[in-house]
């Protein structure tokens, strides 16, 4: 799928009308839809953003799909409804620099957006519906934080980050603040978060940037899982976590050109799956792995290579 005029750096993925969509960012500003199953646009390219758009997160507000989106340049957040290809409300400003880091969750019942901040570290949440803020930002992060994901910790909803000083730190979204320890092990920079449930617990799965190495880390204990997961050669840009053939894998995205797969139950890896220069990804409730290539968009099928897209 094709259309973007400049680099794509953020995908997520929605259901839109019963269809499943997924929703770009290009270094251009602009923001698109696209049906997966048709492989064509839904509706006109959005604009708003002065500069490349950083991250891309999807929610439900008011029974219909949105975008949140991070800016670069502009350090703005912006929310999309999907549907009718407009903003929705006015663009949320506070981070004092670019937006690299979205995710949503739901918090006492209503949509909200956890954000990251490059150049202040903080990590800030957004009343989706408000369009304003939800108490102070989070800090102690010491320098950017350029992942985030959202799970369920004892009932509560809490948000995972990945900064620039090599820690992954967990908050709590209802108090505004960390829950236990730091967690640490990669050598420097974590690029990128995602959030499963293995054996019943909620875990994180972090990419490092100088390592290249990929951890899975227990919520609840504050600690590592198993041993670090090793085989990219380059940094880790992005991860995400599906089911594949019942059992949780991991997919990790890397700057070696290699898409690579892991078990979370054995710590395991399943190999390289694809051989691709992929700049972002996301999972599809299905399980197809959508991969941003450049200013190209792909779907690689979970199904057999006879319905594969």
């Amino acid at each position: 799928m094709t259309g973007h005029g400049g680099p794509v750096g953020a995908v997520a993925c929605a259901v839109l009308d019963g269809r499943a969509v997924a929703v770009t960012g290009d270094y251009d500003g602009v923001v698109r839809v696209w049906d997966l199953a048709a492989g064509e646009p839904v509706g006109q390219p959005m604009t708003g953003h002065s500069g490349p758009v950083g991250a891309v997160a999807c929610a439900v507000l008011d029974g219909r799909a949105v975008a949140v989106t991070g800016g670069d340049y502009d350090g703005v957040v912006r929310v999309w409804d999907l549907a009718a290809g407009e903003p929705v409300g006015q663009p949320m400003t506070g981070h004092s620099g670019p937006v690299f880091a979205v995710a949503c969750a739901v918090l006492d019942g209503r949509p909200v957006a956890v954000t990251g901040g490059d150049y202040d570290g903080a990590v800030r949440v957004w009343d989706l519906a408000a369009g304003e803020p939800v108490g102070q930002p989070m800090t102690g992060h010491t320098i950017p934080v350029r992942a985030v994901a959202c799970a369920v910790l004892d009932g509560r909803p809490v948000a995972v980050t990945g900064g620039h000083d090599g820690v992954v730190r967990v908050w709590d979204l209802a108090a505004g603040e960390p829950v236990g320890q730091p967690m640490t092990g990669h050598s420097r920079r974590v690029g990128a978060v995602a959030c499963a449930v293995l054996d019943g617990r909620p875990v994180a799965v972090t990419g490092g940037d100088y390592d290249g190495v990929v951890r899975v880390w227990d919520l609840a204990a504050g600690e590592p899982v198993g041993q670090p997961m090793t085989g990219h050669s380059r940094p880790v840009r992005a991860v995400a976590c599906t089911a594949l053939d019942g059992q949780p894998v991991a997919v990790s995205i890397s700057a070696d050109d290699t898409v690579r797969m892991w078990n979370l139950r054995t710590g395991e890896a399943e190999g390289i799956i694809i051989t691709a220069a992929a700049q972002a990804m996301a999972v599809t409730p299905d399980g197809d792995l959508i991969l941003a290539m450049n200013r190209d968009i792909a779907v690689f099928a979970r199904r057999p290579p006879d319905t594969a897209r």
